[in-house]
This record gives structure tokens, C-alpha cells and sequence, in this order.
């Protein structure tokens, strides 16, 4: 007898308009400006796409961009969707102090609630960069779970404190510490395709096909409902790009070909976590070596 399929699928936006040229990426300057300018009208697109299909997603939201279109997140809360912490003017925390990770935690949650009043429960570091110094204050805030890094694919597992690595000594094991990650892949996210982007050493060339995007993403997709069965689909969307014209075509291809699937389901990140959670408790990786 075939085992019921159980997938479910978090829809993740990272609501970053004007952040990401400013606190991220470097080329500061009207014209990087103007590309996030374009997020709220990004974003309402999606919202309606979003409605017609019924479905609830996750925004990350940095404080700036909250501040910036206050609407367009009120709107976001409004239609029940999950708002998640995306630092406050999109910081790489790798390049922060501990102290100045705090402020910009901080920073990030007054924006948020200010705006609509919320205090999330999820955390995405922008540019998926986390210092060693994000968990432990992920933890101290009482976070539920953060969504950056790349451990598993389909599987969440338990962040961890005090992992150590070095190029003589063996792989050590940090602590497993209460706060649940929600794996992410650059295979799965809308900028990397799309976006160009000058770098120092040379640039992101982005321009990417849609519907090859599309089929990529519908095979990733396949690949967890065919062969592994059960687990979360978790594509990182940012309005201001997935939010342009035949790039909302490629939203909507990809939610009809999941939706109506057996055993399948939309969920928010927050959501899921909840349920994963329960009867499990803190604990390394299967594959890891025993503790000594």
C-alpha cells in the first residue's frame, strides 16, 4: 500500500524594497533606489494572487520597509498572512558586532510594531548570513525559528550553539538549543535568477527565463512529492522581483500546479513549526557523530 502523501508548502516573500540596496548589496544610488520603490506595487499583486487562490504565506519584513510603505504591510497583516524579522535596513549580521546585531533586532521588532503591532515569531537573516552570534540571540528574544541557513532540504531541524570548525582539528558539535530551522536553498530563490547586480569582483547577471525558472522550481518540487513524500516546500520570493510582470505568471503556474495535489496543503512558516514541534525536543542531527 502506498503511504498518503504530507507536504505542505510555505510561500516565503521577503519584503526588502529599498533595504537591500542600502543596507546590502552596495550600489547606492537613485536608480538601485528605484528598483525597491517598486515592492509595494509587487506586493499587491501578490496579495491578490494570493486571495484568489486562498492561500496564506510568510513576509519578512525589515523594520525599514515597514517604516517606509506602513500600508502595503498593514495590508499583509490585514489579509492573515505571517509577518517574520528581516533585521532592520537589511544588515549582513556576519559584518555586526554582538552588540550591534542587538540593535538592529531591536530596532526591526519597534518598526514592526509600531506599524501593525505584531511581534514575530520567525526570523530571516538578510542574505541568509548569520553571525555566531545570531543564534544564541534568536534564542534570547524567544524566537520560534529562523529560516537561513542550508542544513537539510525538505526537513527542519534544531539550530545549534557553539559548533567549531577549523582546518586541522575535527568538526565539533555545538549544543542543540530550542529554536527551529526551516531550511532555504539558493535554487529556490527568485533574485539569484533575475536580479543584475554589480559586485566588486564582477556582477549577478540575472535575466533568467521565467518559465525556465518555472520548470525548475516545479522539479524541486516533484522531486519531494514523488520521491521523499513528506516534508515542506519553501520557495524565498521578493516582491520587487517576483512581483514583475511575466515573473507573476511563473507565482501562479507554480501554485496551480501544487494546489489539488493530494496531500498537499499551503501553510505559514510559524504554522508549520508549531506542528513540527510537537513530541520532539532539542537534538543534533541523525548523521552526527555520537557526543563524546
Amino acid at each position: 500500500m502506498t503511504k498518503p502523501k504530507n507536504v505542505q508548502v510555505a510561500l516565503t516573500f521577503d519584503y526588502d524594497a529599498m533595504s537591500v540596496w542600502i543596507g546590502g548589496l552596495g550600489p547606492n544610488s537613485p536608480c538601485a533606489m528605484s528598483r525597491g520603490e517598486f515592492g509595494p506595487q509587487g506586493v499587491r499583486r501578490i496579495l491578490a494572487l494570493l486571495k484568489e487562490h486562498e492561500i496564506r504565506a510568510t513576509f519578512f519584513v525589515p523594520g525599514h520597509t515597514a517604516l517606509a510603505f506602513p500600508k502595503t504591510v498593514e495590508d499583509i497583516a490585514a489579509a492573515g498572512h505571517e509577518i517574520g524579522h528581516h533585521g532592520w535596513v537589511h544588515e549582513n549580521p556576519a559584518a555586526l558586532t554582538a552588540d550591534q546585531e542587538r540593535h538592529v533586532l531591536e530596532k526591526g521588532f519597534e518598526a514592526l510594531e509600531k506599524v501593525v503591532g505584531i511581534r514575530p515569531r520567525g526570523y530571516r537573516s538578510p542574505g541568509w548570513e548569520n553571525s555566531v552570534n545570531t543564534i544564541p540571540l534568536l534564542v534570547e528574544y524567544g524566537f520560534n525559528y529562523e529560516s537561513s541557513l542550508m542544513g537539510s532540504e525538505y526537513s527542519p531541524y534544531w539550530c545549534r550553539i557553539g559548533d567549531e570548525w577549523s582546518p586541522t582539528e575535527p568538526w565539533k558539535w555545538g549544543k542543540p538549543v530550542d529554536l527551529v530551522e526551516l531550511p532555504v536553498s539558493w535554487m529556490l530563490d527568485d533574485f539569484l535568477y533575475f536580479e543584475y547586480v554589480p559586485l566588486p569582483n564582477g556582477y549577478l547577471p540575472g535575466g533568467h527565463s521565467p518559465r525556465a525558472v518555472l520548470q525548475t522550481w516545479i522539479d524541486e518540487f516533484d522531486y519531494l512529492y514523488e520521491k521523499v513524500g513528506e516534508g515542506i516546500f519553501i520557495p524565498t520570493m521578493h516582491p520587487q522581483v517576483t512581483g514583475r510582470g511575466a515573473r507573476m505568471f511563473m507565482l501562479e503556474g507554480l501554485i496551480r500546479h501544487i494546489a489539488g495535489k493530494p496531500g498537499v496543503t499551503f501553510t505559514t512558516c510559524n504554522d508549520y513549526v508549531d506542528q513540527w514541534r510537537i513530541g520532539k525536543t532539542p537534538s543534533l542531527p541523525v548523521d552526527a557523530a555520537p557526543a563524546e
